[in-house]
């Protein structure tokens, strides 16, 4: 393993969503991350059909464990006790009550770091509510500010609950705990509740809702899609080109840019977005995405082309940076940020379910005949 994190073991229960994307960051930092997944197989994510086009599953190797055993518990509490840190995304109780609780393994390693990764927290009232990314979101009152002007709010696919206010934080946390534990000696629970991390990366805006400079409806502010000059606008070939010319001066070089006629409506005069907008997207419309992304180098209108997913990681600038990485045929984001020192590299492919259970459990120091036990219990399974 290489990356700052090496030498760090997680034990993960296989869980969808914010569990495994912090699972899968940990694991690109070089972390030997071990999948905890149901002795029955664990269940895929959207459309994919293969477990090695599941990219969340990354960088980490798989133990196939049956939690519903009476011996299932005593695997995890076993590895727990090798581990530095470990992360679960159970509604709260479920741990407790299937014996892998923060208590139980808490005195089985002092040390340990015990995350837990939950939609609305492990208290309050809507502690042991069902819901999904959508309804975090909401909840946190993020969604209310995300769509055009006169639209429904647009849903920000699972970035902002599942991934930013989920995933990202629970990283964030076991770090910050397993650094504090460098001076105290000690483990503890990290409580990273989705809710809470969809407004934290709300910050911003919730100040700005406060200072009366900031329109209550959406679609009417600088970043929200209501300012003409920031916003994309379809091209003559269908495409889009990204317009963010949010100071004077490149708003100036846009203006250039796009050969737009002398008498132009004041920009900070919002009544006059609409036709702004008009003279806008008429002029983006006259040549292609390409054609304006040349037209555009070397100077400052704050343009860019809007890449699809496959196009992205062709981009000669993706591919100077190294931004994206094709593993056995997967083109994939890479491990970010990038370090001078120790840098992180990808792991693993995607595993099926226990398709590492015994080697990985030599790895992490179980016996082989506390192996065998196990095996022959059905505590544990391997893949088929």
């Amino acid at each position: 393993m290489t990356g700052p994190l090496a030498g760090i073991r997680v034990v993960e229960i296989g869980s969808i969503g914010p569990g495994p994307f912090c699972a899968m960051l940990l694991a690109d930092l070089g972390a030997d991350v071990l999948r905890i997944d149901r002795a029955a197989g664990a269940a895929l994510v959207g459309p994919n059909a293969d477990f090695r086009t599941e990219l969340l599953h990354r960088g980490r190797r798989s133990v196939a464990v049956d939690l519903k055993h009476p011996g299932g518990a005593e695997v995890v509490l076993d590895l727990a006790g090798r581990a530095d840190a470990l992360l679960e995304g159970f509604r709260p109780g479920v741990a407790e009550r299937l014996g892998i609780g923060p208590d139980a393994c808490l005195e089985r390693n002092p040390a340990l770091v015990y995350g837990r990764m939950t939609g609305f927290g492990q208290d309050g009232p809507l502690a042991q509510a069902v819901g999904h990314d959508l309804n975090y979101v909401a909840l946190s009152g993020v969604l209310s500010l995300i769509g055009r002007h006169g639209q429904p709010p647009t849903p920000p696919l699972s970035l902002v609950g599942d991934f930013g206010g989920g995933g990202y934080l629970l990283a964030l946390g076991l770090l910050a705990a397993l650094l504090e534990r460098g001076r105290s000696g000690r483990g503890q629970v990290v409580d990273a509740a989705m809710v809470e991390g969809a407004a934290l990366l709300g910050t911003a805006f919730f100040g700005f809702a406060q200072t009366g400079a900031w329109h209550p409806e959406r679609g009417m502010n600088l970043v929200d899609s209501g300012a003409p000059w920031y916003d994309v606008y379809e091209t003559a070939d269908g495409r889009w080109l990204s317009v963010a010319a949010l100071e004077k001066r490149f708003y100036d070089d846009l203006v250039d840019l796009l050969g737009l006629p002398a008498g132009l409506p004041d920009r900070d005069d919002r009544a006059a977005w609409p036709r702004l907008r008009e003279l806008i997207a008429g002029a983006v419309r006259t040549r292609t995405r390409d054609e304006w992304t040349a037209l555009a180098e070397g100077r400052t209108p704050c343009v860019a082309p809007m890449l699809d997913v496959h196009e992205a990681p062709r981009h000669p600038h993706n591919v100077a940076r190294e931004s994206f990485v094709d593993k056995e045929g997967l083109v994939q984001p890479a491990p970010a940020p990038k370090f001078s020192r120790t840098p992180a590299a990808l792991g693993h492919p995607p595993p099926a379910p226990g398709e590492h259970t015994e080697q990985a459990l030599r790895d992490w120091g179980v016996s082989g005949q506390r192996l065998d036990e196990w095996l022959r219990s059905g505590a544990i399974a391997v893949a088929d």
